[in-house]
């Protein structure tokens, strides 16, 4: 072989051997770095056994939109001081945007003006007209009430006595469902009793004085998913507790559906956590990206019986991704 020929061969081996480097790695065509969003979900319990369906949706949205999202749980459920403590640190420590279930919705929004977070900051089952609040998902928790108010009165019978039990009324969306549910028994003259009570005490109370010493049937209302669970428990401790108390509610999870299934919850009012949990990631990396505007998102709320249970009607909305 001539010599030019051999030069020619080996330039051009030299020559596809640089190409197979470059194209191998970034020396020609530079890779674009893929953002990975941080975002920080703060709830208000001290474990995440009521966020189930909550806590697909945001892992599916956060796989989905690339992002390293956070669950973080308090050490005391409820403890709104916590809550800011958490917050903070996590605001501190770099999040890019920080979902918030406020312990007490009010308290979370002066503690966030006091805080002034510098970054995008949503709630969910709250909303706040502030400035730093960003974006707000939640059910209309007036309409859940009005439903339940209306169950509770289609059965009312002479001489049964209407309970409302609640664990705290400045907890997210007590209030309002409180006014939903008054707003049908005031209008209707059946008369009623608040019982409020973070330990569920009380509510035990109330339904074993049915019993003994006989105090006449009940229907309770729960205004918030755990005292549904606290008084559904303690229905299902005895079947004699369920011959004198109805009981409807708001929330669910799959331990509260099962009761509900049993027939020792009557009703309850849920909506499509898996959706609240997918929208609340969503709506954080677009604000990261300067794309939101500041907005409320109202979630229809559902009401349950039996036998809407057993249709399965809502299958895909109480059990997603399953």
């Amino acid at each position: 072989m001539p010599r030019r020929e051999k030069m020619l061969l080996c330039a051009g081996a030299v020559f596809l051997v640089l190409l197979f480097l470059m194209s191998s790695t970034d020396l020609i065509i530079k890779e674009r770095a893929v953002q990975i969003d941080s975002i920080s979900v703060i709830l208000s319990e001290d474990m995440d056994d009521y966020y189930q369906n909550f806590r697909k949706g945001m892992e599916k949205a956060a796989t989905d939109l690339r992002s390293d999202v956070r669950l973080i749980t308090l050490y005391d459920r409820k403890d709104q001081d916590q809550q800011v403590e958490l917050t903070t640190r996590e605001i501190r420590d770099g999040a890019g945007a920080v979902v918030i279930e406020p312990a007490e919705e009010k308290a979370a929004v002066m503690a966030l003006e006091s805080l002034n977070p510098g970054c995008p900051v949503i709630f969910v089952s709250a909303s706040s007209p502030s400035d730093f609040v960003t974006d707000s998902i939640l059910i209309d928790y007036f309409e859940a009430g009005r439903i339940l108010g209306e169950k509770a009165a289609e059965k009312n019978l002479p001489g049964e006595k209407v309970c409302l039990f609640a664990q705290g009324m400045a907890y997210n969306g007590v209030q309002d469902a409180y006014e939903g549910v008054c707003s049908v028994l005031n209008d209707q003259g059946i008369s009623y009793e608040l019982y409020v009570d973070k330990e569920g005490k009380a509510f035990r109370k109330v339904i074993e004085n049915t019993v003994y010493p006989g105090t006449g049937p009940v229907e309770v209302v729960a205004l918030d998913v755990q005292s549904l669970d606290r008084t559904a428990s303690i229905l299902n401790e005895s079947s004699v507790y369920k011959d004198h108390v109805s009981l409807y509610g708001i929330g669910s999870t799959t331990g509260i559906l099962n009761l509900l299934d049993q027939g020792i919850i009557d009703g309850l009012v849920t909506y499509d956590q898996f959706s609240q949990g997918y929208l609340s990631i969503k709506k954080a990396v677009e604000a990261i990206h300067g794309s939101r505007q500041k907005q409320e998102t109202l979630l229809d709320p559902v009401y349950l019986d039996q036998q809407e249970l057993a249709s399965g009607a809502y299958e895909k909305m109480l059990y997603p991704m399953e």
